[in-house]
C-alpha cells in the first residue's frame, strides 16, 4: 500500500490558502480559504516567504465537513460593513496522538486532540451565527469523547485473515482504497478528497487521506512455557446505523444494526526461547492466529422510547421491509463472515419477551441456510450470581465455534495453516453487558483450543491454571468491555468485575448500581445531543443552506408552561429545606408554608412525568418522531409521559420543526448542495 504522510507542518498565506507540508520531499497540499479548492502542489513549490507557520504539529487530516452558511461583516470601500453570506467549511485535523501500542512492527496511535480550521475568513467583530455555533460545538463534542484509533503503516480496520487474503490485490494501491468501509469513521468528511483521488489516480492525494477507526486496541506481552507471546484485542465499531443506546436500535432498511462491533482477538507467538529473553516486536513470528467474533443490535425494527421513567416503553414495528432488511442483513455477514451462530441473549420473561419472540418469529420464517440459532436465558441460567453456567452455553456453542476454527499463519508455511469459516453473532437488549460476558467466555474457550494446538498448553491445562496470563486476558477483555459499553450506553460494563476476575462479587453488583443510574442520566439527559454529534460526523444529516431554517437546534419550541416545571419543582425543594433548616424568629405555626410549597412540588413533579416525553434530551437534527408515534401493526409496551391519555405530542412536536426535519432528511441529497460536497460518500 502507498505511505500515509505521518507529520505535517502547517503554513497560512494571509487569510487566502491553507498550505500543509509534509514531513521529508513529499508534494504539499494547498487548500484555498475562499473557494474551498484543493491543490496538489508540485515538487519544486515552496512556501511563500510571508506565510506564517503554525505553532502546532498536524498529525493527520480527518477531512472537511460543512456546517451551515453564515454571516459575516466585510468591510467596504466606504469603510461600512456590508453583510455577506458563505459556506461554513471547516478542515479537521488531528494535533495530538498517543502511542496505544505496536503490532508486528506497526505503531498504533490514538487521537486525543483535534481542531478544526475555518476555511471561509471569519471577521473577529462578528461571531459566528449561532446554528453554526451550535454545530461546531458537535462536532468538537463528537471527536474529543470518542476512542479513534489509527495507524500510518497497517491497516486497522480488517482483520487479519482479509489482509492476508487481499495482499496481492492491495500492492501499489491507497489505503483509503483498502480499509473497510464499515469501519472508515471519517469516510464521509474525506469526501471532496477521495473525489480528487479517484478522479486523479496518479496523483498523491491518497497520502493525505487519513482513515481512523472507532474502537479499542490492546496489546500485552506474556510469557506461558517458554514461549513469548502477545495477546492483541482489537474493536471496530461500524459507521453505519451508528449512535446512542435509546436513539439507535434495531435496523435499517439497507439492513445495517445498531451498535455493531467486529472484535479480534489476536495471538502473536514467537519461536521457542529461554525465560527472560524478551525479543523486539516485529513481523517475524513463529506463528500468527486470530479469533473474530461480532456483536449487534437485534435485527428487527424496534425501539425503546424514553419517558423518563428507568425502563422505556418498548416499541417493535411490524414493517413490510423487516424480512427484506433481516435477509440482507445476514447475508452480508455471510458473505463477509461465512456461516452465522446466532446468539441471543435476550430474557423470555417481562419487558424483553417481546423481542425474543419477534425475532425467533422473523429467524423462524426466512428459514437461511447457514444461519444457526441458539438462545440463552441469560438471567436466568444466572441468577443468584452463578456465572459458573455460562460453560453451559459454551457447551453448546462448542461444535460451531471448533468447525469455525480460527485464522493461523505459520512463518514457514506460504498458506495459512487454519482459516476462520464463520463466526458468532452475539446480542442482548443492548448488545453490552451480556454479550460482553458470553463474548468473553467464548474467546477464552478459542485460546484455550489455540494454545493446545500450538503445543504450549496440554489437553488437561488451561487458561485460567497460569494467573498471570489469565489476569492479562481478563483485564484487556474488561478494558474493552467498557469501552464499547461508553461509546454506546454511556457508562462502563456491567458485570466487569466477572471479566476481571473470574468471580462476581456484591462490590461489583453495587458498582452496576451506580453505573445504571450514570446510563439513566445520560440516556435521557444528554444522548440527544451525542446522537446529532453522530449524525453529523457520520453524514446521516447535512447542515442547511440558510441558518435561520436551523433556528430550531438552538432553541426551546416548548410553552412556558412545559419549561417552567423543573424551575418551579426546583425553587419549591430550595423553600421546604429552607423552612426544615433555617432557624425561625418567631412562634408562628408553618403548616400552610409547608402545605404551599408541597403542594407547588407535587404539582410540578406530576406534571413532569405525565409529560415526560418533553423533558427528554431528544436528537435534534433526525428526531425519532416517526418510531415515537408508530401505530401500525406491531407492539407497545405503554404510552407513558405523553399525556393524561397518552397520545398527546410533545410540545417540539407540535411546532412541526421536527416533521420537517424528518421530511428533509428523505430527500437530502436533492435539497442540500454545500460547496462541492453534493453527495455522501458511501
Amino acid at each position: 500500500m502507498r505511505p500515509l504522510h505521518q507529520r505535517y507542518t502547517l503554513y497560512s498565506e494571509r487569510n487566502d490558502t491553507y498550505i500543509f507540508v509534509p514531513e521529508g520531499e513529499a508534494q504539499s497540499l494547498t487548500i484555498n480559504r475562499t473557494s474551498g479548492d484543493i491543490t496538489l502542489n508540485s515538487p519544486k513549490y515552496t512556501v511563500p516567504y510571508a506565510a506564517q507557520r503554525s505553532q502546532k504539529a498536524i498529525y493527520g487530516i480527518l477531512g472537511l465537513i460543512s456546517l451551515t452558511l453564515s454571516m459575516a461583516s466585510i468591510a467596504g470601500p466606504s469603510s461600512c460593513f456590508n453583510e455577506d453570506f458563505f459556506v461554513a467549511e471547516y478542515v479537521v485535523v488531528i494535533t495530538g496522538r498517543n502511542l496505544q501500542g505496536q503490532i508486528m512492527g506497526h505503531d498504533i496511535y490514538r487521537a486525543t486532540e483535534f481542531d478544526l480550521l475555518p476555511l471561509a475568513p471569519v471577521s473577529a467583530l462578528v461571531p459566528p451565527h449561532p446554528v453554526e455555533s451550535h454545530l461546531l460545538a458537535l462536532v468538537r463534542s463528537h471527536f474529543n469523547g470518542g476512542n479513534f484509533l489509527f495507524s500510518y503503516t497497517w491497516d486497522l480496520t480488517r482483520r487479519l485473515q482479509v489482509q492476508w487474503q487481499s495482499r496481492d490485490a492491495d500492492i501499489g494501491k491507497a489505503f483509503w482504497e483498502v480499509v473497510d468501509d464499515r469501519f472508515f469513521w471519517n469516510k464521509f468528511l474525506q469526501t471532496k478528497l477521495i473525489e480528487l483521488a479517484t478522479a486523479q489516480p496518479h496523483a498523491a492525494y491518497g497520502s493525505f487521506i487519513l482513515p481512523i477507526m472507532y474502537g479499542t486496541f490492546a496489546i500485552r506481552p506474556t510469557f506461558l512455557h517458554g514461549r513469548h507471546m502477545y495477546l492483541a484485542l482489537i474493536s471496530r465499531r461500524s459507521r453505519y446505523r451508528a449512535g446512542t443506546r435509546y436513539f439507535r436500535r434495531g435496523i435499517d432498511d439497507q439492513g445495517h444494526v445498531a451498535n455493531f462491533n467486529e472484535t479480534e482477538q489476536i495471538l502473536l507467538v514467537e519461536g521457542q526461547t529461554t525465560h527472560g529473553t524478551v525479543r523486539a516486536q516485529d513481523d517475524s513470528f513463529a506463528s500468527k492466529l486470530s479469533f473474530v467474533q461480532i456483536r449487534g443490535s437485534v435485527p428487527l425494527f424496534w425501539s425503546e422510547i424514553n419517558t423518563l421513567r428507568y425502563k422505556p416503553d418498548l416499541q417493535i414495528m411490524d414493517l413490510q421491509q423487516t424480512e427484506s432488511a433481516m435477509h440482507a442483513h445476514l447475508t452480508t455477514l455471510k458473505q463477509l463472515y461465512g456461516p452465522q451462530a446466532l446468539v441471543n441473549l435476550v430474557n423470555q420473561k417481562g419487558h424483553e419477551k417481546p423481542v425474543k419472540e419477534a425475532y425467533e418469529r422473523n429467524i423462524a420464517q426466512l428459514n437461511l441456510p447457514d444461519v444457526k440459532y441458539q438462545y440463552f436465558d441469560f438471567h436466568a441460567e444466572c441468577k443468584n450470581m452463578r456465572w459458573d453456567r455460562i460453560s453451559v452455553l459454551i457447551d453448546q456453542l462448542k461444535d460451531d465455534i471448533d468447525k469455525q476454527g480460527w485464522f493461523q499463519l505459520n512463518i514457514d508455511q506460504p498458506k495459512p495453516v487454519k482459516v476462520q469459516s464463520g463466526t458468532i453473532r452475539t446480542n442482548c437488549m443492548d448488545n453490552l453487558d451480556r454479550t460482553n460476558v458470553v463474548q468473553a467466555a467464548v474467546a477464552k474457550y478459542n485460546l484455550n483450543e489455540q494454545l493446545r494446538a500450538l503445543g504450549i498448553l496440554s489437553n488437561t491445562d488451561g487458561v485460567d491454571d497460569f494467573e498471570a496470563f489469565s489476569k492479562d486476558f481478563r483485564e484487556m477483555w474488561a478494558d474493552h468491555a467498557d469501552s464499547i459499553a461508553k461509546a454506546y450506553g454511556g457508562s462502563g460494563a456491567l458485570k466487569s468485575d466477572f471479566t476481571r476476575t473470574n468471580k462476581r462479587t456484591r462490590k461489583g453488583a453495587l458498582e452496576d448500581g451506580y453505573k445504571s443510574v450514570m446510563r439513566y442520566l445520560k440516556n435521557n439527559f444528554f444522548d440527544g445531543a451525542r446522537q446529532d454529534g453522530f449524525d453529523l460526523v457520520t453524514g446521516s444529516w447535512i447542515p442547511r443552506k440558510n441558518p435561520s431554517s436551523s433556528l430550531f437546534l438552538v432553541t426551546d419550541p416548548r410553552p412556558l408552561v412545559t419549561r417552567s416545571m423543573p424551575p418551579l419543582a426546583s425553587f419549591s425543594l430550595f423553600m421546604i429545606c429552607a423552612g426544615l433548616t433555617l432557624p425561625r424568629s418567631s412562634d408562628y405555626s408553618l403548616f400552610y408554608y409547608f402545605l404551599l410549597w408541597f403542594s407547588l412540588f407535587a404539582v410540578a413533579m406530576v406534571y413532569i412525568i405525565i409529560h415526560g416525553i418533553d423533558y427528554v434530551s431528544w436528537p435534534r437534527l433526525n428526531p425519532p418522531t416517526e418510531v415515537i408515534y408508530y401505530n401500525g401493526p406491531g407492539y407497545r409496551s405503554a404510552h407513558h409521559g405523553k399525556g393524561l391519555h397518552g397520545k398527546d405530542e410533545p410540545s417540539w412536536k407540535k411546532t412541526n420543526w421536527a416533521a420537517k426535519v424528518s421530511r428533509r432528511t428523505k430527500s437530502i441529497v436533492d435539497e442540500v448542495e454545500l460547496g462541492s460536497v453534493k453527495k455522501r460518500v458511501d
